[in-house]
């Protein structure tokens, strides 16, 4: 039996989540992006955190971190240069409860991380 997903830690959920061409030439292609694929890619391109900082924040491996990413990164080029819309929601996360954000959100929890965002537990 194969071993369990671990759950991802994720600060908060994205503003938006639907993201595709603007030039009314829209394809029935639809890419779905994970929201643990969506943190990697704040945190390593945004934040630029190292891929070990990343994995630090989300609580796995580096290499998770690694293949996540490369994950994201092909879905974002496939996104950017076929016109496909791309849509984040799903996956294996669960969001920082109150004390974990405000440690471990750096400077994204004045930004975007609202009272509306936190996972009360």
């Amino acid at each position: 039996m194969p071993r369990p997903r671990k759950w991802r830690k994720v600060c908060c959920m994205p503003e938006s989540n639907l993201f595709g061409p603007l030039n009314g030439k829209v394809q029935e292609n639809q890419l779905i992006m994970s929201v643990d694929e969506y943190e990697t890619i704040r945190l390593i391109d945004l934040e630029n955190l190292t891929q070990e900082e990343c994995a630090e924040r989300m609580d796995v491996a580096r290499a998770t971190v690694q293949k996540i990413y490369t994950d994201a990164r092909f879905k974002l080029a496939q996104s950017l240069v076929n016109g496909y819309i791309l849509k984040i929601e799903g996956g294996d996360y669960k969001l920082y409860n109150v004390a974990e954000q405000r440690i471990g959100c750096g400077g994204c929890m004045k930004n975007r991380c609202s009272s509306k965002n936190i996972n009360k537990e």
